[in-house]
């Protein structure tokens, strides 16, 4: 139930740490971790927090460092910082 709650605005990395810490084994939050769908999460949490798509570096770097704090993956953080995405 935890897990469900913190995807909503956190990554696989961030839950797993917060899972661990409230005395779920290892093995039971990286099972929980890995169902979830990191791209899709972090492509609404970006939309939530940012109306217009980043057009400078500079921004998607911020927006890079802003997933990253929330516990999302260097491939789901490159995927959606490159100038080429929709």
């Amino acid at each position: 139930m935890r897990a469900h709650v913190l995807a909503r605005k956190y990554g696989a990395a961030r839950i797993r740490r917060d899972l661990v810490s409230k005395g779920i084994s290892k093995e039971m939050s990286q099972q929980v971790a890995t169902g979830l769908d990191e791209l899709e999460t972090a492509r609404a949490i970006l939309a939530r927090k940012y109306r217009l798509p980043a057009t400078t570096r500079e921004e998607r770097a911020k927006r890079a460092r802003f997933l990253q704090q929330r516990g999302f993956s260097f491939d789901v953080i490159r995927r959606l910082s490159s100038p080429d995405d929709d």
